[in-house]
């Protein structure tokens, strides 16, 4: 056991490389990207620490080019998902007594072989398997996830050293104990940082994960596990599955030892999870945590007063970064009367400048959208806008399927504030525009309040500090992480702790201390040093 009080390194942000046209970086990049699309790959399950194959092969696919031939997944079932739950049980003995120092290395060695020698294969995985330009690739796959596993060490570390007061002649204490049972993490297809963080984190407080990949994330959900076996995770701690979603959730949460869901997803499949243990709550041996982030309809509101190419950037880069594909990607915005002609002609001008294609080509802004069903679910808003007699399609609208799932950036402008577009998830490079009178700024308000079920992120843009402060106060409930004169997306880890509540989540608050508190069981120890010897008060005489 350890004889010390360590502290760990101080988190700093990790820097962002830039890629420049013709850098030494990209040009690595570009190569590991290019061998890597090369190679066929094939990718078994972890359980146990062992690579587990089934009879059932998945052929992977690439969404800038869909009749690429990556490979293949190995898909579980039932009994897989039992296999996984009996390997973390197993563990969690020998991880539970392990030193927190000890757990703690890996993840933080696990920080810097990403930082390092994973660079480039853990962002080209991404930028093949989830279709991310270097940029999308580089602040997501490397920079965030790499920011999860230093900060949530200093965070952790934090936590335990909060202790309670003590009186004369006593000593209080609190332990940090994992939850009893084990953890399961159910992760998305477009944050490699958030499959990488939802099960590390629980790990790294000495919980034990049974941990589904989305199928659209699976080859750059393979290099992270490489990379922890590599830095030393032992046998069984984190079990990663591929089975299908109902059938895992159905084993998982109906386990009397089931101890808490770490969930980034749909808020249906979110809800439908949270009423299957609301089910199953007299099978548990205690009472599961519950934490989720779902969806977003997440707002940008400019204000007569504000920066017309401040707002038009903010709208181009949040509502079309990553193809709109982010649960805090803009996708409505209201803008006055008096500034839409010049805000419509700033859109113009740098939507003009974009271009749309395969990630390998670093100068290409937008790529394609995640899979089939996105490419139609998409292209049926675009339809339905053409056909609208209260919206229609300003910039973009164009959908090419061919040999990838490519949706050029589109914008439709309606004279209906609960136009479709306005108020459902679309998850794609489509923004939606209300353009509002000046003096109905107040009334505004309420409608971005109002309009949607979500409360994930929101932008108010506005020179006037009374207007800003209005806009602050009116929200309050509309957005969980609210930006001022910026774009709704990109929250950094320590920096902005991300989260929302109404149907986009239970707000714990990723990459801060908040989210830690969720998977440890606190223990309250109060040791007298000299016992009472008599039952009477003084009171008693």
């Amino acid at each position: 056991m350890s004889k010390a009080i360590s502290q760990v390194p101080i988190a700093i942000n990790e820097p962002v490389r830039t890629y420049e046209p013709g850098s030494p970086e990209v040009k690595n990049l570009i190569s590991t990207y290019q061998k890597m699309w090369n190679e066929k790959v094939e990718i078994p399950m972890i359980i146990g620490g062992k690579e587990v194959k089934s009879d059932e092969k998945v052929r992977l696919e690439s969404p800038q080019d869909h009749q690429h031939d990556l490979g293949f997944f190995y898909r579980g079932n039932a009994s897989h998902i039992d296999q996984a739950i009996e390997a973390a049980l197993a563990a969690k003995p020998k991880w539970n007594a392990l030193g927190w120092e000890q757990r703690i290395s890996i993840f933080l060695k696990a920080a810097d072989l990403i930082a390092g020698p994973y660079r480039d294969r853990i962002n080209a995985a991404t930028m093949i398997g989830q279709s991310k330009n270097v940029h999308q690739a580089e602040i997501d796959s490397a920079c965030e996830l790499i920011d999860f596993l230093r900060f949530n060490a200093e965070f952790m570390t934090e936590m335990y050293s909060e202790q309670p007061v003590s009186d004369n002649g006593i000593w209080n204490r609190v332990e940090y104990r994992p939850l009893e049972g084990f953890c399961f993490a159910l992760t998305p297809f477009n944050f490699t940082a958030i499959a990488g963080n939802l099960p590390s984190c629980m790990a790294m407080l000495g919980n034990v994960v049974v941990w589904k990949a989305s199928d659209k994330q699976i080859y750059a959900a393979s290099v992270i596990m490489e990379v922890f076996k590599e830095a030393g995770l032992p046998d069984g701690v984190i079990n990663l599955v591929f089975s299908p979603g109902k059938e895992t959730a159905d084993k998982v949460l109906t386990h009397p030892d089931f101890a808490g869901l770490h969930f980034t997803g749909s808020t249906a499949v979110f809800q439908s999870m949270w009423k299957k243990i609301g089910e199953n709550i007299h099978n548990y041996k205690s009472y599961p945590r519950i934490v989720g982030e779902t969806g977003g309809k997440d707002f940008v509101i400019a204000h007569t007063s504000a920066d017309v190419d401040a707002v038009a950037t903010a709208l181009v880069r949040g509502a079309f970064e990553y193809q709109g594909q982010k649960c805090s990607a803009a996708s409505r915005a209201y803008i006055p009367q008096s500034l839409w002609a010049k805000v419509k002609e700033a859109l113009a001008a740098q939507l003009r400048t974009v271009k749309v294609g395969t990630p390998e080509d670093p100068s290409n802004f937008v790529n394609a959208v995640i899979d089939k069903a996105s490419f139609e679910k998409c292209k049926g808003y675009i339809d339905r806008a053409n056909a609208s007699s209260d919206a229609k399609v300003i910039f973009g609208g164009k959908c090419d399927g061919s040999k990838g799932w490519f949706v050029e950036p589109t914008i439709i402008e309606t004279t209906n504030p609960k136009y479709e577009s306005m108020v459902e998830e679309i998850f794609g490079p489509i923004l939606t525009i209300y353009v509002y009178e000046d003096e109905k700024w107040t009334e505004t308000l309420k409608l971005v309040d109002t309009t949607s079920p979500y409360s994930l992120t929101g932008s108010v843009f506005a020179r006037d500090r009374y207007v800003i402060d209005e806009a602050f106060k009116a929200l309050e409930n509309a957005s969980g992480n609210f930006y001022i004169n910026d774009k709704p997306t990109g929250a950094v880890v320590g920096q902005q702790p991300f989260g929302g509540g109404r149907a986009s989540g239970t707000n714990d608050k990723a990459g801060s201390k908040m989210n830690l508190l969720r998977w440890v069981s606190v223990r309250s120890i109060k040791e007298t040093f000299v016992s009472p010897k008599d039952y009477k008060y003084p009171y008693l005489g």
